[in-house]
């Protein structure tokens, strides 16, 4: 006992700064990657119109990042390597406005602990440039004259040379330059207007030179990144509400990727990744999706800075939105708008006929005098086919019974100046597609995807037409729960209620459930009311009915829809375009697949080297 209370204990003491910033470093500095970002970020805060940044053995054994940027005074560099000194911050205000990618110089301290660090630079108007070096300490060199053109250049040799515990973490050369590439293309998309060069052991990996902000050249600087696949199959959006403007690509449904790496979402011209962004555009994409395929996008929001926390990780990744519901809501309708669309050029604002729950025929009321009817001409229609063409045009498509369009009733349309955008039918290949010719090439549709989503979109209009129909169970579930799980079902029972969940509690840990939608009637209770609590916890509200009730539709529609090898006459196919031409989402099936292509007039010409 005696020697337990005379043995010394270590008494309180200060850190030494160099230790401050080691353990700084630790939250910041997890790579040459993670270097190259923040110097990257304090060149484009510095206003730089261009960032050349030179590495060797993937950034290990140097990084230097050299701008054009506005410099630093003679007097400030030695603040420059000061930890806590910034330009951008000066008071908690300015602190919850962050409108700048990070504080200039919070890093470099960070960084010349754990590398051997020299800072160089010209302000904009001086005749000289000026060079310190530092070691992670409170103090660096003493300036001293160097040459520069204006701009800033700082170098950082033998990453984590005094930390061997870290650098044995590095992975190979090649591996920490896929890193810095990557991080130097997400850059380069966040900023079109700078031009970007990566060099890496005297070879240059890629040089993009600085373009407009404006859509055409920015889709240059987004192939340049991306490659032209991206932008041959991407939908173009800009749309504002609510302080909010969401702008940039989503690819179509058939571009999936199995993998999540194409994914680029900025906030205020800072890449992050949020989970509640992640879930607005997945939700976005769930009806047109397959099953394990990742969306691929490249989106800016912009949103005011103080409704947007970037102080929630040190490395600035993730942020917080002050509205989080309302941007989900924002960025989830404008992008399940903007697919519904699809393809530019196929109007869908025209009346449809929408089928009920028991495929009974719904007819909605003839178009009123604001809407529009997809117009064709007789002009730029071969005779052959323009009977056909002309009675199918407002027929509804229906396999069970005889077309609408082939019983002699439906008059014919007026005539119009522009064809329809998916043509005429010109007849079938195997039992499958449909072949068209539209004014600008040929169609080619797979009858039984367009058919399977036009049933499934009518499905759809149809069951949320009306509330949602519960069912109660021959035998109530008990569920056990965790104490806050079943508090949340009591506060949100009126949502669990408009969902069609029946839910009582039994106890401090126990729910019961006594109704389902009707729909669902085969769902797993117990399962269902978990994943609705954990959505409620997490989101604060649910869509797992909403899917799974989709989810039985969709097969409703797979099952109804036209099957291969049936034969149809013109007057079907015919209807069958009009309505995909009048449905939301028909460019691709329920499960992501396209469900048309087009041939123009000049891949034609290439196909049989026509012209040359």
């Amino acid at each position: 006992m005696t020697g337990l209370m005379t043995q010394s204990t270590p008494s309180i003491r200060p850190l030494a700064p160099q230790l401050i910033n080691q353990i700084a470093a630790g939250e910041v500095v997890e790579r040459p990657a993670s270097v190259v970002k923040e110097l990257v970020e304090n060149s484009l805060d510095a206003g730089a119109r261009r960032v050349e940044v030179e590495i060797e053995q993937g950034g290990i054994r140097r990084i230097l990042v050299r701008d054009d940027g506005r410099g630093i005074s003679r007097d400030e560099l030695c603040l420059a390597l000061q930890r806590h000194a910034t330009s951008k911050v000066v008071s908690l205000a300015d602190l919850e406005a962050v409108a700048t990618l990070g504080f200039r110089g919070e890093a470099l301290p960070s960084i010349a602990s754990v590398a051997r660090l020299s800072l160089c630079s010209r302000a904009a108007g001086s005749e000289l440039a000026w060079r310190v070096h530092g070691d992670g300490s409170d103090r660096s060199s003493e300036p001293e004259p160097a040459a520069h053109a204006p701009g800033t250049s700082v170098e950082a040799l033998d990453l984590f040379y005094n930390v061997p515990a870290r650098r044995k973490f590095l992975r190979t050369e090649q591996t920490e330059l896929k890193h810095v590439e990557q991080l130097m293309r997400r850059m380069a998309l966040s900023r079109a207007g700078v031009g970007f060069r990566l060099a890496h052991n005297g070879r240059v990996v890629f040089e993009l030179r600085p373009v407009d902000d404006d859509q055409g050249p920015m889709l240059d600087r987004v192939a340049a990144v991306l490659g032209d696949g991206f932008v041959d199959q991407s939908l173009s959006l800009d749309e504002g509400a609510v302080g909010l403007r969401l702008s940039g690509w989503v690819a179509q449904p058939a571009f999936a990727r199995g993998q999540a790496d194409m994914q680029f979402f900025f906030v205020n011209g800072r890449l992050v990744r949020d989970k509640l962004v992640t879930h607005a555009i997945r939700q976005a994409y769930q009806d047109v999706l397959h099953h394990g395929r990742h969306p691929a996008y490249v989106l800016y929001l912009e949103a005011p800075p103080r409704q947007v926390d970037v102080n929630v990780h040190p490395t600035k990744h993730e942020v917080r939105f002050r509205e989080g519901r309302q941007v989900h809501d924002f960025i989830f309708r404008v992008l399940h708008r903007r697919l519904a669309e699809g393809v530019a050029g196929v109007e869908r604002d025209v009346a449809v006929t929408t089928l009920g729950p028991a495929h009974d025929r719904v007819e909605e009321p003839p178009p009123g005098p604001g809407t529009r009817q997809v117009p064709w001409s007789r002009s730029r229609t071969p005779d052959f086919r323009l009977d056909g063409g002309r009675a199918a045009y407002q027929a509804t498509l229906d396999f069970q019974r005889p077309s609408a369009a082939s019983d002699g009733d439906a008059g014919p349309e007026p005539m119009a100046d522009t064809p329809p955008p998916l043509g005429f039918a010109l007849g079938q290949i195997n039992g499958v597609f449909i072949v068209a010719q539209a004014d600008d090439g040929l169609i080619l549709v797979d009858m039984h995807a367009a058919h399977e989503r036009i049933g499934y979109e009518r499905l759809k209009q149809a069951w949320s037409a009306g509330p949602l129909r519960r069912q109660p169970l021959l035998v109530p579930v008990s569920v056990h729960v965790s104490p806050s799980e079943a508090d949340l079902a009591e506060e949100q029972r009126a949502l669990l209620d408009r969902l069609g969940l029946g839910v009582d509690r039994l106890g401090e840990d126990r729910l019961v459930v006594r109704e389902l939608p009707a729909l669902l009637h085969g769902a797993d209770p117990q399962q269902l009311l978990r994943d609705v609590l954990a959505d409620l916890a997490t989101l604060g509200h649910s869509d797992r009915i909403e899917e799974a009730t989709n989810a039985v539709l969709a097969g409703m529609a797979c099952h109804g829809a036209v099957r291969a090898n049936r034969r149809l006459t013109l007057d079907e196919m015919n209807a069958l375009l009009r309505d995909m031409e009048r449905t939301e989402r028909s460019d691709q099936c329920n499960h992501g697949r396209p469900t048309w292509v087009r041939l123009s007039h000049a891949e034609l010409d290439r196909l049989f080297m026509r012209g040359r």
